[in-house]
């Protein structure tokens, strides 16, 4: 009884190393047939008219908006410089009645300045969509024509060794998509 429990003990043992084997074969397979891309996305970012159009718009919304916080804080220092001032011949009352006045025009200061960094941040997520969708596209586009597999993007992968260099290529697709 023992003997034949350990024949079948054996049996189990050698089909797992038998079914591991055939899988590390298989998966062995599978990677040496899967075709492997790469492309230099800042390259095909910075190529992109549409891009640089993207680029000026944020620059000028930006550009708009701190001279907007500049002029409320500018009104606020005058604010704050005509309180010190009068200070001196102000009742208690009216500089408790003035400091919050202040307060106020601060946290108004404040609010806006976060507003605009969110306004900022959804502009250029509305600019930058359409232009990371054809990206997306012209990437997909060429790794269909060369039967790739995958595409990697060179910026952000620690290594890479090999594959096909597609960047020139989506280069051309994207020029004609951004049209």
């Amino acid at each position: 009884f023992l003997q034949i429990k350990s024949k079948n003990n054996k049996n189990r043992k050698m089909k797992k190393v038998l079914l591991a084997l055939v899988l590390i074969f298989s998966v062995t397979s599978l990677m040496a047939q899967s075709k492997v891309g790469h492309v230099n996305s800042q390259k095909l970012l910075d190529t992109l008219p549409s891009r640089k159009v993207a680029i000026q718009k944020l620059q000028d919304f930006e550009r708009s908006g701190v001279t907007e916080l500049q002029e409320m804080e500018a009104d606020f220092n005058k604010a704050v410089a005509k309180y010190q001032a009068e200070l001196p011949n102000m009742s208690p009352v009216i500089a408790k009645i003035e400091e919050e006045k202040l307060m106020k025009k601060q946290q108004a200061l404040q609010d806006r300045e976060t507003s605009l960094n969110n306004e900022m941040q959804a502009y250029s997520q509305e600019l930058n969509a359409p232009i990371l969708s054809r990206v997306q596209k012209a990437v997909s586009i060429v790794a269909e024509r060369l039967k790739l597999n995958y595409v990697i993007d060179e910026s952000v992968t620690l290594y890479y060794s090999g594959g096909t260099d597609i960047t020139a290529d989506v280069v051309k697709e994207l020029l004609i998509l951004d049209k």
